[in-house]
């Protein structure tokens, strides 16, 4: 087992923490515990997988993806809960997990998804790095230059996107060059690339 993957256990409660790192022991990974982001972000590991607490007062998932991404942090992520609801599980799957198992966790569930993530942990963590920082950049855009890129990444002309936002022609073409500039795309195909690698529904409403 010793070209196992190192699973990093993240919760703020010691026994929580034991007992997860038993159940990963006795799979025969090996474990390493932390009690909050400060201790992972610290030292932050270059390899493995983390197991993490959907801690709604620290933002939930998708707030603790935030910080580990600002420290360079792209590990695959297993979420876990008490007793999550549907919206809880989407809110983290859409933040960036990759699981959500809940607590108390099972040997086979986490066996089960631990096998299917292992050989692909460093697949997983491009492809989630890829994915922080093209909603960062995505994030930068204004209102306006979002609906354009959402209709350009419907496949729609400049006179198409002038129709359904009720604008002219000239001003789509002033919002689609602001947009490519902050998203740093050289042409259209590279502006729906970031969207699609940011993984945002595209906005309620835009019609296929």
């Amino acid at each position: 087992m010793a070209d196992r993957i190192t699973l990093h256990i993240v919760d703020p409660v010691t026994r929580v923490r034991a007992e997860i790192a038993s159940v990963v022991f006795d799979l025969g990974y090996h474990a390493e515990v932390y009690a909050n982001i400060a201790e992972v972000t610290e030292r932050p590991p270059r390899s493995g997988i983390l197991i993490m607490r959907d801690d709604p007062l620290l933002g939930g998932i998708e707030g603790l993806v935030r910080k580990l991404s600002d420290k360079g942090v792209w590990l695959p992520i297993i979420a876990t809960g008490d007793d999550p609801g549907p919206h809880e599980v989407v809110s983290a799957m859409k933040a960036g997990a990759l699981d959500y198992i809940q607590m108390p966790i099972d040997h086979a569930r986490l066996d089960m998804t631990l096998g299917k993530l292992s050989g692909e942990a460093e697949t997983y963590a491009r492809s989630r790095r890829r994915m922080i920082e093209a909603r960062d950049r995505i994030a930068n855009l204004s209102k306006r230059e979002g609906e354009v890129l959402d209709w350009l990444a419907r496949g729609c002309s400049n006179k198409v996107i002038a129709r359904e936002l009720a604008i002219s022609p000239r001003t789509v073409e002033i919002h689609r060059a602001n947009m490519m500039t902050k998203l740093g795309a050289r042409h259209a195909a590279e502006a729906v690339r970031v969207k699609l690698e940011a993984q945002i529904e595209i906005a309620p409403g835009i019609a296929s």
